[in-house]
């Protein structure tokens, strides 16, 4: 990943520059990264046996603007090479329990930010017009990705005649599923760390079939990003056992909503459509809950009427 680089590119970089006591520290963080981060600048100095002050100016040393912005960098590093624990352990260990959720809910709008400062709207209008242009539409996400290429689909679904979600536990389903995508197709490949190689694979496929690809992922670096043709960047965070996907999803959202905007007509004659749909056929059995007389009132389908 491009963090790990840059650290380490610092590092071996300065390193003849450097005073004994900050190749020492240099020496342990390349070593022992994963118990580096979780330690203050007095910790890691008495570690290693040298002074607080020695630790700050080896921050400084590197180009970062203190220790704060240089643990930052550390805990970036090591990320994706610590299990699910321990990456919760980075980020939420030193919050007290009665600020998780604020915490939590700060970070996501960060996100959030980070993500609109850095989006590229002309990535973000070929998408747009490459999913209006596609004959077949083709979206792909494993794992936690999953949810967010379900509802990506459900409203895809609304506005297109051929959607299709790939649904597999392998990648030979993939491919029986794409047995027919070429130029005139479009594919949606979401993928976000840990990259999934199926995923990946999926793409490689219909850019070798020479079908349109875009991608939702994290990072210009991202592996997603080796057969697309328009890369749309979300910032996530792996730092939890959850994946937090706030702007992923933000993003899929805007996404919906400028294709709704660039189809009103047709959007409006299915919804309305639709709406006939549901009071033919959902009268007597509504997926609804009604509040009447501060009573709740569930309508069921009738077993009798069900068809077995």
């Amino acid at each position: 990943m491009s963090n790990t680089n840059g650290l380490t590119n610092r590092i071996n970089e300065r390193y003849s520059k450097m005073s004994k006591g900050q190749k020492l520290l240099a020496s342990y963080i390349t070593d022992y990264y994963d118990k580096a981060v979780f330690l203050t600048a007095s910790k890691l100095g008495e570690v290693v046996g040298v002074s607080e002050s020695t630790v700050v100016r080896f921050a400084t040393q590197l180009g970062y603007k203190g220790y704060p912005e240089f643990q930052k960098a550390l805990e970036e590093m090591v990320r994706d090479k610590l299990s699910s624990m321990e990456r919760m352990e980075i980020t939420y260990g030193r919050v007290r329990q009665s600020k998780i959720l604020e915490s939590v809910l700060q970070s996501d709008m960060e996100k959030l930010k980070h993500t609109l400062e850095r989006m590229d709207s002309n990535a973000f209008e070929m998408a747009v017009d490459t999913i209006l242009s596609a004959r077949r539409i083709y979206v792909v996400g494993i794992r936690s990705c999953a949810p967010l290429a379900a509802f990506l689909a459900f409203y895809l679904n609304l506005m297109f005649d051929d959607v299709r979600q790939l649904q597999t536990n392998n990648s030979s389903e993939i491919f029986e599923q794409m047995a027919r995508i070429g130029k005139e197709d479009a594919i949606i490949g979401i993928s976000f760390p840990r990259y999934s190689m199926r995923t990946l694979k999926a793409l490689e496929f219909a850019n070798n079939r020479n079908a349109k690809v875009i991608t939702l992922t994290d990072s210009v670096h991202s592996p997603m990003n080796l057969y697309s043709s328009c890369n749309l960047i979300a910032d996530s965070d792996m730092a939890s056992i959850v994946d937090s996907l706030v702007a992923p999803l933000s993003v899929i959202n805007a996404l919906i909503v400028a294709l709704c905007m660039r189809k009103q007509d047709e959007v409006a004659d299915t919804l309305e459509s639709l709406e006939e749909i549901w009071d033919e056929y959902q009268v007597d059995g509504k997926d609804e809950i009604d509040y009447i007389d501060d009573s709740l009132k569930m309508h069921y389908a009738k077993i009798g009427d069900m068809d077995v």
